[in-house]
């Protein structure tokens, strides 16, 4: 019996789209959430409900920041210029504050609003990806989202620590398992996936 194509290879994954540079999910067994198998391992929390989407990409999610963080900061570096005439972020003065606590307050309003509205900002909207509830896959609605929002942008308010805070915050993806969540997710419960059917 001949068949015109042959079976993917053991492993390659049956549902990922070559043409995506981005397609490779960590995967084991075939899930992009990890082995949990029969070992009876389950100290990560609990398992994503059934009809969860594939991770996002850590690429796709790196790409979705940059964009969200020009899309806030160049107006805001453009405000201030116009108002204040220009300031240098690394003097420390208090103008240079004043600009830093505009921007972390204006985009904690920007990605509350975003995330509670439909799980996506404008990044995440171009990148193909949204944030879900780990135990409905739902946008992370009300308390969640602000919550998310604010464990990710308003550490960097606190002089010195906040930005050490930022950056474990965002690099905690990086090697958590099974989900790939950052420090803003674990506290919200919420994962980052594909956006595509």
């Amino acid at each position: 019996m001949s068949t015109d194509q042959p079976p993917p290879g053991s492993d390659e994954p049956r549902d990922r789209d070559s043409s995506d540079p981005f397609a490779k999910q960590p995967r084991a067994n075939g899930s992009p959430y990890g082995d949990h198998g029969d070992h009876g391992d389950h100290t990560a929390g609990p398992e994503p409900y059934a009809g969860m989407p594939p991770l996002a990409h850590l690429g796709r999610r790196l790409i979705a920041r940059i964009i969200d963080a020009l899309l806030i900061g160049i107006p805001v570096g453009l405000v201030v210029t116009a108002i204040a005439g220009g300031y240098d972020p690394i003097e420390g003065s208090a103008r240079s504050t004043t600009v830093t606590l505009v921007y972390v307050l204006v985009y904690f309003l920007y990605e509350g609003l975003m995330l509670t509205r439909d799980g996506q900002t404008v990044g995440k909207k171009a990148m193909k990806i949204r944030v879900a509830m780990l135990e409905n896959g739902r946008p992370p609605a009300g308390q969640a989202g602000w919550l998310r929002a604010g464990v990710y942008a308003l550490p960097e308010i606190v002089p010195c620590c906040g930005f050490l805070f930022w950056l474990i915050n965002v690099l905690w993806c990086t090697w958590d398992r099974p989900y790939r969540q950052c420090l803003h997710d674990k506290a919200a419960k919420t994962l980052v996936v594909s956006a595509v059917p």
